[in-house]
């Protein structure tokens, strides 16, 4: 129990990440590192790990460094258990409040919306995110239409959707899960 391990990383998404966000091929890489295709694809889906050589000239071939693709590395097993906020006496009037469900450095963001928050601010994310309305009721707006949204109610935004959203009742608490903003999500071009 008192043995602290090096956690083991998987660099595969890191790699698949950077050579995505630089538009390149598997071949292309294969060609500017020196190494195979087969290989790196095993690099890139975690089933097989590189040698710190290997990981050097993939980062040679990525513009980057191996350094770099190690910090931006993917823990291999993560459990993190953020706990409820406990308040020994309730407030009368509550204030509004953001928690987040999840910290570090992950593909998801999540965020808990307690009460009301500046209603006039629009949002546009990157990527796609999921609203869930846990207690209470919204109104949100997006893309110049409204949207009621009661408990249990979710609404799916794509990536680039303009919107804002209030709470009509009190004590409302909406959850919002999206996708990180340093992840570049692939768009479906069969649409």
């Amino acid at each position: 129990m008192g043995d602290h391990k090096e956690q083991s990383l998987r660099v595969g998404a890191a790699v698949r990440r950077r050579r995505r966000a630089l538009d390149l091929t598997l071949a292309v890489v294969a060609e500017r590192s020196g190494l195979s295709v087969p290989f790196l694809s095993q690099v890139e889906n975690d089933r097989a790990r590189p040698s710190r050589s290997s990981l050097e000239k993939v980062a040679d071939a990525l513009r980057t460094t191996a350094v770099e693709l190690l910090a931006a590395a993917d823990p291999a097993c993560s459990v993190d258990v953020v706990r409820a906020e406990v308040t020994e006496v309730p407030e009368l009037v509550p204030e509004p409040r953001v928690r987040s469900l999840v910290r570090g450095h992950h593909q998801l963001h999540a965020s808990e919306f307690t009460g009301d928050h500046d209603a006039g601010r629009e949002f546009q994310h990157r990527n796609d995110e999921l609203m869930y309305v846990a207690d209470g009721a919204v109104e949100i707006e997006a893309e110049g239409r409204a949207y009621r949204l009661a408990r249990g109610d979710t609404m799916y935004l794509t990536g680039g959707v303009r919107h804002r959203w209030r709470a009509t009742v009190p004590d409302t608490r909406v959850i919002v899960v999206a996708v990180a903003e340093h992840i570049e999500a692939v768009q479906d071009r069969t649409r």
